[in-house]
């Protein structure tokens, strides 16, 4: 395999991918995995490997929880309980948006607003709940809603540990910016726990199709 992608290494990143998925498959689908992985990361493409639409987001993400907003006195009542995702999934029409983190540049002055903006089109078209995920824990996620004054708007959640987008391997490494391990920019419309609709953008720092507009065209 390594003779293999020295070989391959002139042709464009196009060719240069095919042929190694290609050549990976001979040996089996772990093998593919891998390969395709460190291709992919190093021609800068993304990769999906677990979730897509008419996955079952429980199901992916089996044992997960994420943690509702609030306060630290509110975390200390509350026995610091967290959220299944039965819970907030289950008979439900959901729209929930992922992003890099709280307080960031985007993620503030576009993502968040787009969503809070179009609140009301959202509760037309029948949507339970629009709500806001990252890899921060509920404090920091519960006073950044406040400062966008968007709480009443959207439902965010934290997921402290990257446990929930992890599972879905919807994580990406942001160390160059001094953020680590975070969630990649995403949405998605989820019906009944079933994934209707996904929409990951190719670099973190874009708003091309995980924004309110987007999603609202696919309900």
């Amino acid at each position: 395999m390594g003779m293999l992608l020295c070989c391959l290494f002139p042709l464009d990143s196009i060719e240069w991918e095919n042929l190694v998925m290609a050549s990976a498959t001979v040996n089996g689908g772990g093998c593919r995995l891998r390969v395709i992985r460190s291709v992919s990361a190093a021609l800068g493409r993304r990769f999906y490997a677990k979730v897509a639409t008419g996955t079952d987001i429980v199901s992916a993400a089996p044992n997960v929880s994420l943690q509702k907003a609030r306060t630290w006195d509110e975390g200390v009542a509350s026995k610091f309980s967290t959220t299944p995702l039965k819970h907030i999934f289950k008979d439900k029409k959901v729209v929930i948006f992922g992003l890099p983190g709280a307080y960031t540049g985007v993620c503030s002055n576009k993502h968040v607003p787009s969503y809070k903006e179009n609140i009301d089109k959202f509760k037309a078209k029948g949507i339970d709940s629009v709500i806001c995920v990252a890899v921060n824990d509920p404090y920091t996620m519960n006073a950044w809603a406040e400062k966008l004054q968007a709480k009443e708007a959207i439902d965010f959640y934290g997921d402290f540990d990257g446990s929930f987008h992890k599972s879905l391997d919807l994580v990406t490494d942001l160390s160059g910016a001094l953020l680590g391990t975070r969630s990649e920019r995403w949405s998605a419309y989820v019906v009944d726990g079933k994934i209707k609709a996904l929409n990951v953008e190719e670099a973190p720092s874009d708003v091309k199709v995980s924004g309110a507009d987007t999603i609202l065209g696919q309900i």
